[in-house]
């Protein structure tokens, strides 16, 4: 019952979200929804949960601060723009008159998404053993680790983008040097804490989701494939070469002919 009361849940607040951007335009917003409503669901099932108090807290910063850091990042980026994100603009191009159709189904996928990732925290939740093993200091440190290279990917982003002297050159600065998307590599990172917390709990298998789901999302849906397309647009052979050097997604060394 848990589980459905929080798919239903998500889904309205999706539901009111795409009912909102029909005036607004600015479908992009479901991104920080998304985001914010995976922690939502980890703290609702962290209350509601039956596993040991020391598990539930584990589950609130865990998956909390991921999801708010997150969520937080996405709303500050949206909000400094006036206009839609140019994903959302070319679906509305591509569907025309079906948009509001598409993006209703979209939306509603977007919930669905959501609460897939936030099981993984529903296993943890419910997982009655207290014991503060290898295994679970193991899944803390991988949860710091993700954290910490996430936000420092995104700043070092940030801050090369903030410069005007480097308007329309392709960022290699820092970890961007070793990876060409070291975000996604990071928070797919993330997702390797909870089947570590986890293991041994009721369910554990659930907690695999995280990272099979998010690795196929980075590379096969939303992310990479998406990115590169727009960053060839914009950059052309910079990135070409960008490319042809850097590994797309694991941090690594350079091959020979970087700049």
């Amino acid at each position: 019952m848990t589980l459905i009361s929080a798919l239903l849940a998500i889904s309205l607040a999706m539901t009111l979200l795409w009912a909102w951007q029909l005036k607004s335009r600015r479908a992009d917003w479901v991104d920080v929804a998304w985001a914010a409503g995976i922690g939502v669901l980890a703290i609702y099932f962290a209350v509601v949960g039956d596993g040991s108090v020391e598990k539930r807290i584990l589950v609130v910063l865990v998956t909390g601060t991921w999801s708010f850091r997150l969520a937080r990042h996405l709303a500050v980026r949206l909000a400094g723009h006036d206009e839609e994100d140019g994903r959302y603009l070319a679906m509305r191009e591509h569907f025309g008159s079906r948009t509001n159709v598409f993006f209703f189904v979209f939306f509603l996928g977007q919930a669905l998404v959501a609460w897939l990732f936030a099981l993984p925290a529903w296993v943890v939740a419910n997982d009655p053993s207290s014991a503060l093993s290898i295994w679970v200091v193991l899944g803390v440190m991988v949860w710091l680790i993700s954290l910490a290279g996430e936000s420092v990917a995104d700043r070092q982003l940030a801050a090369f983008r903030k410069d005007p002297a480097n308007k329309g050159k392709v960022c290699q600065v820092g970890l961007w040097r070793y990876s060409r998307h070291p975000n996604y590599f990071f928070e797919w990172l993330h997702w390797f804490s909870y089947p570590l917390i986890a293991l041994g709990a009721p369910n554990q298998w659930i907690t695999w989701l995280g990272p099979i789901l998010m690795l196929l999302f980075l590379y096969r849906l939303t992310g990479i494939p998406y990115t590169e397309k727009q960053s060839l647009k914009s950059r052309g052979d910079a990135y070409r070469e960008y490319q042809r050097t850097t590994s797309a997604f694991i941090p690594w060394p350079k091959k020979p002919g970087n700049t």
